[in-house]
């Protein structure tokens, strides 16, 4: 397969992944699937790992790997005005901001799984119902009892561990997609588009 081929495989992906993470971000500003005061919302919610990281970011590099097909080597070859060797040299670049994002919502969503979600618990230290954080260092996932802790929003630690784990998947997927065509574009600058089938259509 042509390097710019391959590279809109790669957008192509990197499109839908990009709109789920924004809907779980979006979802993630209505724990257990209520809307609630802002601020009850969990912090890292704010930080828009999913809307802006895996989001925004990631489209720019979706489109521009999506263009790298009209640089192929049916439409290129033996023409040096084309520039498929630059435009994959430049896919490097935009690869490079989609890495960026993609990590910085895989971050975001780590910090936020091993918090845990801002809920209204009982403070055994005053014996009353506060709003905060009751979990440290990701001990609730080992221990699904502990969930209970949080009495409001209902279900709001299933709800955040689920979307804020889909992101990390979904931004790992996207870091590696993206590592992926940095090689890509590397060797489509310095082979062509098409190494090989070039020689092969002048052959004939």
């Amino acid at each position: 397969m042509c390097s710019g081929g391959f590279a809109k495989c790669l957008g192509i992906t990197l499109i839908p992944l990009s709109i789920v993470c924004v809907l779980c971000n979006i979802l993630l500003f209505f724990p257990g699937g209520k809307p609630v005061e802002q601020e009850h919302i969990t912090q890292q919610v704010w930080f828009f790992g999913g809307i802006l990281g895996s989001g925004v970011l990631m489209i720019f590099p979706a489109l521009v790997f999506l263009g790298l097909k009209n640089n192929d080597c049916c439409g290129c070859c033996g023409n040096k005005s084309c520039g498929e060797r630059f435009a994959m040299l430049s896919s490097i670049l935009f690869a490079a901001v989609g890495v960026l994002g993609a990590g910085y919502s895989v971050i975001v969503s780590s910090v936020s799984i091993n918090q845990g979600p801002l809920c209204l618990f009982n403070n055994t230290m005053n014996n009353t119902l506060d709003w905060g954080y009751p979990f440290s260092d990701g001990d609730y996932l080992s221990d699904k009892s502990l969930w209970d802790t949080c009495q409001e929003p209902q279900n709001v630690v299933s709800w955040n561990l689920s979307l804020f784990s889909v992101l990390l998947v979904m931004g790992l997927i996207q870091t590696a997609l993206c590592a992926v065509q940095m090689v890509n574009g590397l060797l489509g600058a310095l082979c062509g588009d098409c190494c090989g089938c070039c020689g092969s259509d002048g052959a004939v």
